[in-house]
């Protein structure tokens, strides 16, 4: 039935996005150039499904890249090494899976997409420090990787990683270009036998408010003080990378030096983006506040509606006493609401401090959907021990917050709505039978991507493996 066979294509595409992810973080498999076929004397190794199988070896040929026999028992080891099974994933699985990453990555040099050094540069260093912190020494990772010198190594990899963005950066174009209509909707939901209506969980919405501590004008400007030295260090000739390293507090780009690609469609706070589109190439921009702190931004490169920057992060210290007239703040914005003064969505559109919910009277948007609903199995842990005992219309004690950021506040919690387990229903459900039918069609566009591509393209497979069943028409049959 309908259903059934989306639920299929869905884990087809899932099992392609989890190697995709696995392979992206710490991949063994190399981009390399068309070479002539050449026979490899054969040293058998042990295959997860008990066979003997050639370690090495040129097994197929897409467009400008190649797949060794190894590049399969690498990709094997590697997500045997991140905990994942490898026991229902076939060779032919497997080479199906590195012909579409191949494919991805051709294409997207035929498109004219361009991955730089920088970006390179700066995955490569996230990637460094994720090896190291599992290894402890870089020569560790240079001897597992059995090169003979950093050099050489980062030389290999920086050739793995820019395939890898190529493939992630072609498989992007293609699912961003989908849309799709409330009639196709309605109609995706039409099809759906009645007995077969996907079951929805348990949901609730949420609202809270939010009391940032007021940090003191001599806190701020020790910070600004701070970010100029370092900008003046920058500008004399240091390293606005090692910088950023050393002191941004931006867990998100800290270990890659700030780096940051960004268009004006990019999710960054409109302060940011503002400061980052008003700069020249080289610039470097004066400290300015955003709601995370204060920063610095050097922007890299300009590429028509795209900026390649660096940034520095660094927020102010909140003292203790900031923090006690926060506190009694939130305890009496508490006190008004239990006494029926104000309304719980009334305080939070005059009283709480979070921008982005104040004027929703405090409702939470779940990132994960775009929806207010939150279904409780899927529910971040930290918010739904939060609100998982509370009664209706009962508010939480006020609760002492700290981001990922290290910024403290304190807050009060809600839920506003319980929605209980049950059948989708279209005019309820809307949102997430919207995002089942934009999947079915990313699927479907995808499927059609390949169909087309893979007449267009030099393809070739060699030895046991044209006997193999692939889901693309690899074989051109």
């Amino acid at each position: 039935m309908l259903l059934k066979k989306i639920q299929l294509k869905t884990i087809d595409y899932k099992f392609g996005l989890t190697i995709c992810f696995l392979l992206f973080f710490n991949s063994f498999i190399s981009a390399q150039e068309i070479i002539p076929d050449v026979v490899v004397a054969e040293k058998p190794v042990e295959a997860p499904s008990g066979q003997k199988q050639k370690i090495d070896g040129i097994i197929a040929t897409v467009g400008d890249y190649i797949v060794l026999d190894s590049d399969i028992d690498k990709g094997y080891l590697e997500i045997t090494s991140q905990g994942g099974s490898t026991k229902d994933i076939t060779r032919c699985q497997m080479l199906g899976k590195l012909l579409e990453d191949k494919l991805y990555a051709h294409q997207a040099i035929q498109d004219s997409i361009i991955v730089s050094d920088a970006e390179v540069r700066g995955m490569m260093e996230e990637r460094l420090n994720y090896m190291m912190q599992q290894v402890g020494d870089i020569n560790k990772v240079v001897a597992y990787y059995k090169k003979n010198s950093v050099e050489e190594f980062k030389t290999y990899f920086a050739d793995i990683l820019k395939e890898q963005k190529l493939a992630s950066e072609m498989q992007k174009k293609i699912i961003d270009a989908v849309e799709i209509t409330p009639e196709e909707v309605r109609n995706f939901f039409k099809k759906i036998p009645k007995d077969e209506l996907p079951t929805f969980g348990a949901e609730m919405e949420v609202a809270q408010i939010v009391v940032e501590p007021k940090v003191s004008k001599e806190d701020e400007q020790k910070v600004i003080d701070r970010l100029n030295g370092i900008r003046k260090d920058v500008l004399d000739g240091s390293s606005f990378a090692t910088k950023a390293v050393l002191y941004s507090q931006d867990p998100g780009s800290s270990s890659s030096g700030g780096f940051y690609k960004m268009t004006r469609k990019t999710p960054f706070v409109k302060e940011f983006k503002d400061v980052a589109f008003s700069l020249a190439e080289g610039e470097i921009s004066e400290p300015f506040k955003t709601n995370f702190g204060y920063h610095i931004i050097m922007v890299d490169k300009i590429k028509g509606q795209e900026v390649e920057l660096r940034h520095i992060l660094i927020a102010p210290t909140v003292s203790e006493d900031a923090l006690k007239e926060a506190k009694e703040r939130i305890i009496n914005i508490r006190k008004k609401i239990e006494s029926k003064e104000i309304s719980f969505a009334d305080a939070a559109r005059t009283e709480s401090d979070e921008k982005e919910t104040r004027a929703n009277g405090g409702t939470l948007v779940n990132p994960n959907t775009q929806d207010t609903r939150f279904e409780l199995t899927k529910m971040d842990p930290t918010l739904y021990s939060q609100v998982s005992n509370l009664k209706d219309a009962e508010i939480s004690q006020p609760l002492l917050n700290t981001d990922e950021k290290g910024k403290k506040t304190y807050k009060l919690i809600t839920v506003t709505n319980r929605i209980e387990e049950h059948t989708a229903d279209y005019a309820k459900d809307y949102t997430k039978i919207k995002e089942l039918a934009l999947k079915e069609k990313q699927i479907n566009a995808i499927a059609k991507w390949f169909d087309e591509k893979i007449k267009d393209t030099y393809i070739k497979i060699i030895g046991e493996y044209r006997d193999c069943t692939f889901t693309n028409n690899w074989l051109k049959k």
